[in-house]
């Protein structure tokens, strides 16, 4: 399967592309700088070079198979930023992939996204735009999965979740969340769904039959 990877060169984005290559999968990397070729290159991807703030990202997403959105602003960047990105960034992939016939999508969102009540003060704001930005997916044709974990660690991975639609609040290694990302391209039980996730007790391919 070719999988573009949006965000290929952030922690979870670089995981995804080598669990990716390492499943089988050609990925390919969406990156907007040169210099980071060759980080794409060394876990295995294809860089593809372009901006998902710029509304025309369709050659980037031509002849995937899938598509997974795991790009951010990042916490040091301000509130223009996060609404470039994590909203309207994401929005246009979405349009991108649903343009071109693609049917598979997987967003890689956050606990408590669309409920900024349910999080701190400082991520109001972002839990905001990345409800915006699930909502406008949930809206479309698409095979879509919207990955909601709780607080990202560079832990190793367990390869054991808890999943639901709501769960308490907890923390997930980036590894896990980067396997469940894609093992949601392929298992049925996933697709139009939104679902939060924190490390737990069962294997990955077990939680996600039970969505």
């Amino acid at each position: 399967m070719k999988v573009l990877v949006a965000g290929a060169n952030g922690h979870t984005g670089r995981l995804l592309v080598e669990y990716l290559k390492a499943d089988g999968h050609e990925p390919y990397g969406l990156i907007r700088k040169e210099e980071q070729k060759a980080v794409v290159e060394k876990l295995g991807g294809t860089p593809v070079l372009a901006d998902v703030t710029k509304s025309d990202v369709g050659y980037a997403v031509k002849g995937m198979d899938a598509v997974i959105f795991a790009a951010g602003s990042g916490s040091s960047t301000g509130s223009d930023q996060t609404e470039a990105v994590d909203r309207d960034g994401a929005i246009n992939l979405v349009k991108a992939t649903e343009n071109l016939g693609i049917k598979k999508f997987v967003m890689l969102s956050s606990m408590a996204a669309g409920e900024p009540e349910r999080g701190p003060e400082e991520l109001k704001h972002y839990m905001k735009m990345k409800g915006e930005a699930d909502d406008y997916l949930k809206s479309t044709e698409l095979d879509y999965t919207i990955v909601r974990p709780g607080g990202l660690t560079n832990d190793p991975g367990s390869s054991k979740i808890q999943v639901g639609e709501k769960v308490d609040a907890g923390t997930i290694s980036r590894e896990d969340v980067a396997k469940t990302m894609i093992a949601c391209l392929e298992e049925q039980n996933c697709y139009h769904k939104t679902f939060e996730m924190i490390s737990g007790d069962q294997q990955i391919e077990e939680a996600l039959k039970t969505l």
